[in-house]
């Protein structure tokens, strides 16, 4: 097949683009920086610089490619991956740009998927902590996401709803990848748990659902190549709570226990959000996409892959 793959060089893009390439796929992804396009050539893909915010740059680099599937990993997540609790209480400021991503520039590529006679478009969402905050622990994807009202997520988990209504609703694919952890997406979150910047709040009941990035890739390959419809969860078989995943991170990595700091002071330092993720998150199933996709993980569970992945 001919894919594009919008995002190319993020974390996730990267190891996409080498896994496609790898099954004998033709691709072409994009970056934004002109001097990441040798990477892309290394990895054996067809590297375009595209502006996924230019409804011109998108349309011209996708019928250039003319592809049989448009897939969309376009954030500004970087290193500060959205998911990460240490981080929520500035989420306002450092993810405008991947909302504006998951909104406009879900729209150019669907525009121009269409004006180019493309017909499957995959988009990445999110299913790490934001289940919907009643009932089990544990949610499918037949749960609503949480939309966070009247907090600093709202606009983000709105922005996240967007894409899955967009694409969903236009026959494409949706995967709600877990929280991503392996090489290049925990790093600024090792540095956090080793300077023991990262702490346990409150009960730490909230659950979390993870995957490693190379599991994520594999399960886009298969829905890519299968033109899967509808939305999957990727995530590993082992929601956990907070309570459990970081301390052992913490031990993984080498690091001292968290420092655990009771809710109403955490409430005060890190803010509401970041304690709802915390005591009241909930995780993710995977059984869909294992049935449907035919998914298998190297890492069934966070506890052999931090020891592993992050080794």
């Amino acid at each position: 097949m001919r894919v594009f793959v919008a995002g190319g060089t993020g974390v996730l893009g990267r190891r996409l683009v080498a896994r496609l390439v790898a099954r004998g796929h033709q691709v072409t992804a994009t970056t934004t920086n002109a001097a990441r396009l040798g990477l892309l050539g290394r990895l054996g893909a067809t590297g375009v610089v595209m502006d996924g915010l230019d409804a011109i740059s998108v349309g011209e680099a996708v019928a250039a490619a003319s592809p049989d599937a448009v897939v969309h990993q376009m954030t500004a997540l970087s290193a500060a991956h959205a998911g990460r609790p240490g981080r929520l209480g500035r989420l306002g400021r450092w993810s405008a740009t991947t909302i504006r991503l998951r909104t406009e520039g879900t729209d150019h590529l669907l525009a121009a998927a269409a004006g180019t006679g493309v017909r499957h478009v995959l988009a990445q969402s999110f299913a790490g902590w934001n289940g919907i905050r009643e009932g089990g622990w544990v949610k499918t994807e037949d749960d609503p996401l949480d939309p966070h009202e009247g907090t600093a997520a709202h606009p983000g988990a709105m922005a996240i709803r967007y894409v899955e209504d967009t694409v969903a609703g236009d026959g494409g694919t949706v995967l709600r990848y877990g929280e991503l952890y392996g090489p290049g997406a925990t790093d600024d979150q090792v540095r956090r748990v080793r300077d023991r910047r990262f702490p346990l709040l409150g009960d730490g009941a909230g659950h979390h659902s993870w995957v490693h990035v190379d599991d994520a890739a594999s399960a886009t390959v298969l829905a890519v190549e299968q033109k899967a419809r509808g939305v999957f969860n990727i995530v590993d078989d082992e929601p956990a709570p907070a309570r459990e995943w970081l301390p052992h991170l913490a031990e993984c990595v080498g690091a001292r226990p968290p420092v655990r700091l009771p809710g109403w002071l955490a409430r005060l330092l890190a803010g509401e959000v970041a304690v709802a993720v915390m005591t009241e998150g909930r995780g993710f199933s995977n059984a869909r996409a294992k049935r449907e996709l035919g998914w298998e993980l190297h890492y069934p569970s966070w506890r052999e892959g931090f020891m592993e992945g992050l080794a």
